[in-house]
C-alpha cells in the first residue's frame, strides 16, 4: 500500500516496523534512536524526509538515504483538545497492522503537524488528527510503525497518529521510559496534566481564573508529593513547571 505524507509526498508501507519504545515526552511523542542533543543533530543530518526549520516545527519523519527506510518519528500534540462526544467518534477499525515506511523518493518535504487532539476515556488513548472532517468518514488501515504507536490513512492519504496507555511511555526528554507499569496515581495525574495544557482549560489559566489556577497549584503539589513513579512524575511535572512559573508565583 502506498499512502501520501503530505504534498503528494508518498512512501510505501513495508513489513518492518520499528522496534525502538516511543517516548511520550508531554508535548511530543517520539520513536527516535537518537539519546541526546548532538545525536539528534547528527541524525538530522544523516537522513532525509520532515524536518523542524528556525521557528517552524512540524511532525519529523526521517528516513535512510541508504534504503529509504523509516528511521524514526517526532509528532507534536494537538494544542487543542476534541470534546468527548467528539472524542467518542474516533474509531476502532480497522485494527492496527505492524509496518514500517519506506520513502518513494529521496525528498524531503513538510508534515503539518495535527490540528486536534482526542482523548479516549482515562486517556488510555491518544489520537490525534489533522482535523475533526476525518471522523466523518472510516479509516483505510492504521499502520503500527512502532510499539502502541500507528499512523491513521484516510483514502491514502495519513491523517493522524495514536499512541496507546501514553502513561506507560512518559519520559523526560531523550530519557528511556520505565519499563514498569505505572501506578494509578500517575494516570490521574496525566489526565490533569493534559486538562491543563490544552484548551479549553489552558485558557482560563492563561486568564488567570482562580479555579483553573487552583487546579494547576493542586496538580503541582501532587506531582511534588508523589514518590511512587518518580521518573514518570518528574515529566509530568516538566510538561507543566513554565505554566506553574508563569501563573502561581506573583
Amino acid at each position: 500500500m502506498k499512502v501520501t505524507l503530505d504534498d503528494g509526498w508518498t512512501a510505501t508501507v513495508t513489513d518492518d516496523p520499528l522496534t525502538l519504545a516511543p517516548r511520550f515526552e508531554g508535548t511530543s511523542l517520539r520513536v527516535m534512536p537518537y539519546t541526546d542533543k548532538p545525536d539528534r543533530e547528527r541524525l538530522l543530518l544523516a537522513t532525509f524526509g520532515s524536518g523542524a526549520w528556525l521557528w517552524d516545527t512540524p511532525d519529523e519523519v526521517r528516513f535512510s538515504p541508504a534504503d529509504r527506510r523509516l528511521v524514526g518519528v517526532e509528532f507534536q500534540l494537538p494544542y487543542e483538545s476534541a470534546s468527548a462526544e467528539e472524542s467518542s467518534r474516533v474509531p476502532d477499525t480497522p485494527p492496527v497492522r505492524p509496518g514500517g515506511l519506506r520513502a518513494d523518493q529521496e525528498e524531503n518535504f513538510r508534515l503539518e503537524m495535527c490540528a486536534v487532539l482526542c482523548r479516549a476515556p482515562g486517556d488510555t488513548v491518544l489520537t490525534a488528527l489533522r482535523d475533526l472532517d476525518v471522523l466523518n468518514e472510516p479509516l483505510d488501515a492504521r499502520v503500527g510503525i512502532a510499539p502502541d504507536t500507528a499512523l491513521l490513512v484516510q483514502h491514502g492519504t495519513v491523517v493522524g497518529w495514536s499512541l496507546m496507555d501514553p502513561a506507560q511511555h512518559l519520559t523526560l526528554p531523550y530519557s528511556p521510559p520505565s519499563d514498569t507499569p505505572p501506578c494509578d496515581t500517575t494516570r490521574r495525574l496525566l489526565t490533569e496534566c493534559l486538562d491543563l495544557i490544552t484548551q479549553p482549560l489552558i485558557y482560563d489559566v492563561e486568564d488567570r481564573q482562580p479555579t483553573a489556577l487552583a487546579r494547576l497549584r493542586a496538580t503541582h503539589e501532587a506531582l511534588h508529593a508523589q514518590h511512587e513513579d518518580r521518573h514518570r512524575a518528574d515529566a509530568l511535572h516538566a510538561l507543566i513547571a513554565t505554566m506553574v512559573d508563569d501563573y502561581t508565583n506573583q
